[in-house]
């Protein structure tokens, strides 16, 4: 798997991110060691997940969100991502391979709960450091600054190895960032990971660029749209298949089930007939080869979803047919 530099802080990671909010969630342990090992053979060794990743977090953001108090996970255990992670790196003896992503669940951008966050990831993670640490949102009830206060407090104590950075900063909120970090000398983002797919793009229009000329190193998520784009949806809400992201996390039907995704997903499957490639490889490939992007977080429930998200990845889209894809949008 090909390398790319992290941003400013000359950090070689995969291109491909191996994205692990399914392990506990739609997968069991057993499977997301059989996932792990496979994306470790293909040189994937960059992997991201966050203390919210957890079979018991699905659970109960549907009973909260939906009042649906059912079993649809493969555990009820909180941050079952993490410690998943952990057992297997230490069970391996791999931990000097991984670039390890976490986050600290959003609104809680305060110090003490960043000192206490990533203790607690750590522990489960079984390791002293982790490579990044992001805010997986922003908190709106805390300065900025006092959340890189304690972020560069981290970073200096080496429990951060790496870099800083954020997940869901919109380009005002990333701007922010820097201004502060530069004004008070604090550790700046030098990562950051928006939503980005055909059906959800408008992070390239002005978070991109800040990037760009920022040296800001870009980490998308849901290149298939948290699985709408592989075209096993249809507009009925009510015939949601099992087991789905959509069903164990419904809050994605909000984002994808308008006339416009459907729209684009109808394109997308014309032109992958047309080309004779299959559906989710020509979604994938289109984020892939954005020249800000520097690696793509890729979910995966099977192995076949590793080996999807390669061969998009080698497929090095036309950027003729790349741009006859954009304005689909």
């Amino acid at each position: 798997m090909d390398k790319k530099t992290l941003g400013r802080t000359g950090k070689q990671i995969s291109s491909i991110a191996l994205g692990t909010g399914t392990f506990g969630r739609e997968i069991n342990e057993e499977d997301s060691y059989r996932i792990m090992d496979h994306c470790l053979d293909k040189g994937i060794t960059f992997f991201d997940t966050a203390e919210a990743y957890g079979g018991g977090q699905a659970r109960e953001n549907r009973k909260k969100s939906l009042g649906v108090d059912d079993i649809r996970e493969t555990t009820g255990e909180m941050s079952s991502s993490e410690r998943m992670i952990g057992s297997w790196m230490n069970a391996r003896g791999v931990r000097d391979q991984i670039t390890l992503c976490t986050k600290i669940s959003g609104g809680r951008g305060k110090p003490e709960e960043i000192q206490r966050a990533l203790a607690a990831s750590l522990d489960r993670l079984q390791t002293d450091h982790v490579e990044i640490y992001k805010m997986h949102s922003p908190d709106p009830n805390t300065p900025i600054a006092e959340t890189l206060d304690a972020m560069t407090t981290e970073k200096r104590s080496g429990r951060i190895s790496v870099c800083i950075g954020g997940a869901n900063y919109d380009t005002a909120q990333v701007q922010e960032v820097l201004d502060v970090a530069n004004a008070k000398g604090y550790d700046r983002f030098e990562i950051t990971q928006p939503n980005y797919n055909l059906a959800v793009s408008g992070a390239q229009d002005s978070l991109f660029p800040l990037c760009q000329k920022e040296q800001i190193a870009v980490t998308p998520y849901s290149p298939l749209g948290a699985g709408f784009l592989t075209g096993k949806y249809t507009t009925d809400k009510t015939n949601i298949p099992p087991r789905t992201r959509m069903d164990v996390a419904p809050s994605h039907i909000d984002i994808y089930f308008n006339d416009r995704s459907f729209r684009i997903m109808e394109k997308l499957k014309e032109k992958a007939s047309e080309l004779d490639v299959p559906v989710v490889q020509l979604a994938m490939a289109w984020p892939m080869t954005h020249p800000t992007v520097t690696a793509v977080l890729v979910g995966a429930r099977e192995i076949r979803h590793i080996d999807n998200a390669i061969a998009a990845y080698q497929m090095a889209l036309d950027p003729d047919l790349r741009a006859e894809m954009s304005a689909w949008n």
